[in-house]
């Protein structure tokens, strides 16, 4: 038995430049986020079945004599890659309901990530995390279809507080955040999160951002040279850029796509920052989901109150990305 564990993460800045269409022309040379591994979990579980049966378990139950019959997409993909046909069980659980994909927690991709972990280990391999994250894109994005950047995957495979660059001809950088832990401490507990209760297809605000990135390279621009700037200030402890530089990328943000806001989202974000929010966005493509917010200590108790309807959400940075947690 193999039991994987992969964090969920939260992306503060850069988010739409990790796509391949906007990385490998950039004029900069590359995109870039800055991306935080959050202690929030998927967990798979693999185990050798007494028959030659495939069963797979998640909100749904499968029990099938092929491989090519299982439903679940990304499990039935990651089984095909590691070349497991027959003879195996695969249980997936989180931490946040299973029903919940679309929360901008980058769900998909940590449990690609964590199958793939568990499944390599399974057959007594060791694949580092860049290798992890390289063969969860090629699931999502080649195998699946799905349009969509290549950050959560690296993000959800490292863990920790790190600045991702994607470099023009494909290669990928990855620097942790360094800075003082008072100072990590700090920013810590200056962020809030909140759900918003509602969920949503991402694929339509995606497809619609891959479409326009052309028109929109100037603003991607825009977000990536924010990611070093923001980079820089992290190590010099200068905070309360976070919060400005959060509300003014959110403001470009929602120009990327119909659906990345709406109404209720931008009376959410008003009243968080009527209660004393400097800044912050919607995780994730936009839409629903969780809402990141950056607010000053003396300030989190009026927040909480404008914020009484929503559900908060504590959360810490995972130093490690997925790991495997038992092995029998």
């Amino acid at each position: 038995m193999i039991i994987s564990k992969t964090p969920l993460r939260a992306s503060f800045f850069g988010g739409g430049s990790d796509f391949k269409d906007y990385y490998e022309n950039s004029s900069i040379g590359y995109g870039s986020v800055l991306s935080a591994a959050l202690n929030m979990h998927v967990y798979i579980t693999v185990n050798r079945k007494f028959d030659d049966m495939i069963r797979v378990v998640y909100n749904g139950n499968e029990l099938v004599n092929h491989v090519d019959e299982v439903k679940h997409n990304i499990i039935r993909e990651a089984l095909k890659m590691t070349g497991i046909d027959k003879g195996i069980e695969v249980i997936y659980m989180a931490d946040i309901p299973l029903s919940g994909a679309g929360v901008g927690l980058a769900s998909s991709s940590a449990l690609a990530v964590g199958v793939l972990n568990a499944l390599h280990a399974y057959k007594g391999e060791y694949v580092s995390p860049e290798a992890l994250a390289r063969e969860a894109c090629h699931i999502e994005i080649e195998c699946l279809g799905q349009r969509i950047g290549i950050q959560d995957q690296f993000a959800v495979a490292y863990g920790g507080l790190n600045r991702y660059r994607f470099c023009n001809d494909g290669t990928v950088g990855v620097a942790p955040v360094i800075m003082e832990s008072r100072v990590r401490e700090e920013l810590l507990g200056r962020m809030m999160m909140f759900f918003t209760g509602n969920t949503r297809d991402s694929r339509k605000i995606l497809s619609e951002q891959s479409d326009t990135i052309e028109e929109k390279r100037a603003m991607l621009d825009n977000l990536v040279e924010t990611v070093d700037r923001v980079y820089e200030a992290l190590a010099k402890g200068s905070l309360d850029l976070i919060g400005t530089e959060l509300d003014r990328t959110w403001q470009i943000k929602k120009k990327f796509a119909g659906g990345v806001s709406n109404p209720m989202i931008d009376d959410m974000y008003e009243k968080a920052r009527a209660g004393g929010a400097i800044g912050g966005k919607i995780l994730g493509a936009g839409g629903g989901g969780f809402m990141l917010l950056y607010v000053p200590k003396d300030k989190q108790s009026a927040v909480r109150e404008t914020m009484a309807e929503y559900r908060e959400v504590p959360f810490e940075i995972d130093p490690q990305g997925s790991r495997i947690i038992f092995q029998d």
